[in-house]
């Protein structure tokens, strides 16, 4: 068996290389081809990325022991299809890594978390209203909630889907608000700010990710949006029991509005449709950032891939279309 550290990336491969090693496993099916045979349709990856996977031959003992499991060990080869790579596995089986094989085999952010979770508090040491200063330091106090914060990815698969994504794209979506909220003096900055900061919180209990990226039962049975509100609900009367500080008339509904609307519509997994100039300023940003990380990350990878020709990826489907990958304006 082949250690991870010892083969090339996956982001680095093209065309017609031999393949094997350790690759993490998601969302794999069990499909049929025209002629009546199954075949296995997946995602492999390791931390530089991740392919289209197919094994043609592939029957329902060998998708029975796989299935359950996020990591595989893999022999094949690469090709290209409609201007991606693919992979095409000859064999599969289910393994254990060691830690050290798993930290080839999960993405992280590239960032430091340490600096970017400074540049939050940062942000809401910003925060003008005694009652928001001290419910920030509520949440900022938790050390196990921060650590989780600090390390959960924003998402299982698309947006921000790797460890540390969570305080990446909430960070950036405080950093957007901060520079478009004097744009709008009429909208209140701390309860947007406060609103940012606290909308995906609920994730930190929703998702796991220890070993590879997944739902909670917790996460299954009640989600983010709800998990985030019933938090808040908290947090607020241990900032009035600890601190003394009494959250103003209304202002927690309007923040637990804020998270349980931030998806914006009901089919998009929202509770409420935004119904406030800060609820639809939150849903807003937040979408900005998670459908153009999600489509440059489709387009235009940060580690560079073989140009395999064709100027569009596959369908997306959180975005309901392909993606033009080119920048015409790049040398």
């Amino acid at each position: 068996m082949t250690p991870t550290a010892q083969r090339k990336p996956l982001a680095q491969m093209t065309p017609n290389e031999r393949i094997e090693g350790l690759f993490s496993i998601t969302n794999p099916q069990l499909g049929t081809t025209q002629k009546g045979k199954p075949y296995l349709r997946c995602l492999i990856g390791d931390q530089s990325g991740s392919a289209p996977a197919r094994m043609w031959s592939c029957d329902e003992p060998t998708f029975s022991r796989i299935a359950p499991e996020p990591f595989v060990h893999i022999e094949g080869e690469t090709q290209a299809y409609q201007g991606e790579l693919q992979i095409i596995i000859h064999r599969i089986d289910p393994v254990d890594p060691t830690p050290e094989q798993l930290r080839e085999l999960i993405p992280a952010s590239k960032r430091d978390p340490q600096a970017m979770f400074d540049d939050v508090q940062a942000l809401l040491a910003t925060l003008e209203h005694p009652a928001m200063q001290a419910l920030a330091k509520t949440y900022l106090e938790d050390e196990h909630l921060m650590d989780a914060f600090r390390t959960a990815p924003a998402a299982a698969k698309l947006h921000h889907a790797y460890l540390g994504g969570l305080l990446e794209h909430t960070l950036t979506l405080m950093q957007i608000a901060d520079k478009i909220c004097p744009l709008y003096p009429r909208v209140n900055r701390d309860i947007v700010l406060m609103g940012l900061f606290l909308h995906d919180l609920g994730k930190t209990r929703e998702l796991v990710y220890d070993r590879s990226f997944g739902y909670s039962d917790r996460g299954e049975l009640i989600g983010h949006l709800v998990e985030g509100a019933i938090m808040l609900h908290d947090k607020a009367h241990q900032t009035m029991r600890e601190q003394g500080v009494r959250l103003p008339a209304g202002v927690l509904t309007v923040l637990q509005h804020i998270i349980i609307s931030h998806h914006e519509k009901p089919e998009f997994g929202a509770c409420k449709i935004p119904s406030s100039p800060e609820a639809v300023m939150v849903s807003l940003i937040d979408n900005l950032d998670a459908k153009t990380v999600l489509t440059l990350d489709a387009a235009r990878p940060d580690q560079a891939v073989a140009d395999l020709g064709g100027n569009f990826t596959e369908r997306n489907w959180a975005i309901g279309t392909k993606i033009f990958k080119p920048d015409p304006l790049k040398e």
